[in-house]
């Protein structure tokens, strides 16, 4: 992988943009999301549909195909049949909603009626295969300021042969320009982004870190899908199958559950996702998950922990000592590990205040969670990695998978292994800053070295240290990684201190004879004017 894919791995970013600028004057830039997204989407579902039906189709013509027949009549039946392309997770896409529909009527007047009548079709089609999907696809060309013009635009661009699956069959291509355009939307949306966007380093570190071979993956503040997508790359990449995992998910924001419910239907993703507000109203509360990976907002105050229903599962204790109104971190935390199934693990995001907060509703939990040994690794980041904020965070690791009797990993019921990695990244701009794949391979290869049975692992001072449970107590429960891995140790050059000064002396002295005489020289100009 190179050092660059924070950024989509696609060599026409500006192609792409140009598009999404067609709708400027008409569409504010954090509103460009809600028209193109919409369009890529049902690009995939009609070249989807296309190429399972030429699949259908050249069976049909083959003798050694099961499919084979010359009958005009069955042929007909076949290629028309919703559950042959349903077992293709796909859909019989009508005509008037095909994308080579609306590339022939792009230059029409009613071009905006015509997307319309599209998402129409469509929609009806995903609400009859799923009631979650419904109001996916809402009618809002029409209502736009956009000309036809403008419209028509965009179809033109994102119709080149480029931004085609039929052209591009094994690459993704759509999947990879919906995430090129989350990325990009949420650069230019700025500090509202943080409700449907992870920086993509961040999320494949969590994954790396927790390696989602199989099973459940739950995350209860999805945004639009990163934890899931990047997992899912991770599946691939380790020659592992997509069907080996089940993806549940909580949205409180029904915008971004669109973006979300899109994003893994152009995966071909089955999953559970569902709308509301996961701390006070918990979608899925018998749901144990092997991996909960998750960016929940960070400090949120305000959030009624007194709605909470007396008795909440997921609380450790009762809830006027475990939660605060003045932030809701910590029951985060508290919904992650009652999520977790008993060898499960969770990566979380969380606002570096979280690492050492007094307040009453907050230590409580972290206290318990200390002493419960629930916390297997605190990650120290950088600042700047994320578009909303340029505060650092960290990322808390809890795991149920401590006891070493799954014979991969070792018991560290009295361990926690702290890292500090707020040196590593580089700034891919002024305001960003993304870890390197060095950057995710250093971090997650310690976790994994430090908690898996043949493997070794050593404590680096100024990165890396495996604290005792102990430890931490007499630092009163405060879980700042710069406490335990202490300073780096400088590099000896071999050099006598005397050397160096004798050195240093030299160059100064010669620095303020370069400087004296450039004084000269400057005053010796002033007087010539």
């Amino acid at each position: 992988m190179s050092k660059n894919n924070a950024k989509a791995d696609i060599d026409f970013e500006k192609e792409l943009w140009d598009a999404a600028n067609e709708l400027r004057g008409a569409v504010s830039e954090n509103n460009y999301k809600n028209y193109i997204l919409p369009l890529v989407f049902l690009k995939h579902l009609s070249e989807r549909y296309e190429m399972v039906h030429g699949e259908i189709a050249e069976a049909l013509q083959d003798p050694k195909s099961e499919y084979y027949t010359t009958d005009k009549d069955e042929v007909k039946y076949v290629l028309e049949d919703a559950d042959e392309y349903r077992s293709r997770n796909t859909f019989v896409v009508p005509k008037k909603a095909s994308w080579q529909y609306l590339k022939d009527n792009a230059e029409q007047d009613d071009i905006k009626v015509i997307i319309d009548d599209a998402f129409d079709v469509i929609q009806d089609l995903l609400t009859e295969y799923n009631p979650q999907l419904n109001n996916l696809l809402p009618r809002l060309f029409v209502r736009s300021e956009l000309s036809a013009k403008q419209t028509s635009g965009i179809i033109n661009l994102l119709s080149h042969p480029k931004f085609s699956e039929k052209e591009n069959p094994e690459s993704d291509i759509l999947g990879r320009i919906y995430e090129f355009y989350i990325g990009r939307f949420a650069m230019a949306e700025g500090s509202g982004a943080g409700q449907f966007f992870t920086p993509g380093s961040i999320v494949r570190l969590l994954v790396e870190i927790l390696e989602p071979y199989k099973g459940r993956i739950f995350d209860p503040a999805c945004g639009s899908g990163g934890m899931f997508v990047q997992s899912l790359k991770f599946i691939k990449e380790h020659g592992g199958n997509k069907n080996d995992i089940s993806i549940y998910g909580q949205e409180m924001t029904a915008q971004t559950l669109r973006l979300c419910l899109m994003n893994l239907l152009l995966r071909d993703l089955s999953f559970d996702i569902k709308l509301g507000n996961s701390l006070l109203d918990d979608k899925f509360p018998k749901l144990k998950a092997d991996f909960i990976i998750a960016n929940p907002p960070f400090n949120v105050s305000n959030w009624h922990p007194e709605d909470l229903p007396d008795g909440d599962p997921r609380l450790f204790g009762p809830k006027e000592e475990f939660t605060t109104d003045g932030s809701a971190n910590y029951m985060w935390m508290q919904t992650f590990w009652h999520h977790l199934s008993d060898t499960g693990t969770a990566g979380i995001v969380m606002a570096n205040g979280a690492m050492t907060s007094n307040t009453k509703g907050e230590k409580n939990v972290r206290q318990y969670m200390v002493d419960n040994s629930m916390i297997d690794c605190i990650v120290r980041m950088p600042d700047k990695l994320f578009l909303t904020t340029g505060i650092p965070a960290c990322l808390f690791i809890l795991s149920k998978n401590r006891n070493g009797k799954d014979g991969v990993h070792r018991e560290r019921n009295n361990e926690i292994l702290f890292l500090d990695a707020s040196k590593l990244g580089t700034m891919a701009s002024r305001k960003l800053r993304v870890f390197s794949d060095e950057d995710v391979s250093k971090i997650a290869n310690t976790y994994h070295n430090w908690r898996t049975v043949d493997k070794s692992y050593e404590d680096v001072d100024g990165f890396s240290k495996a604290a005792t449970i102990a430890d931490v107590q007499k630092q009163d429960y405060k879980l700042t990684p710069g406490i335990y891995v202490g300073t780096e140790a400088e590099e000896d050059d071999g050099i006598l201190f005397e050397d160096k000064m004798d050195s240093l002396k030299a160059t100064l002295l010669e620095q303020f004879e370069k400087s004296d005489l450039l004084k000269k020289q400057i005053l010796a100009n002033f007087e010539k004017l």
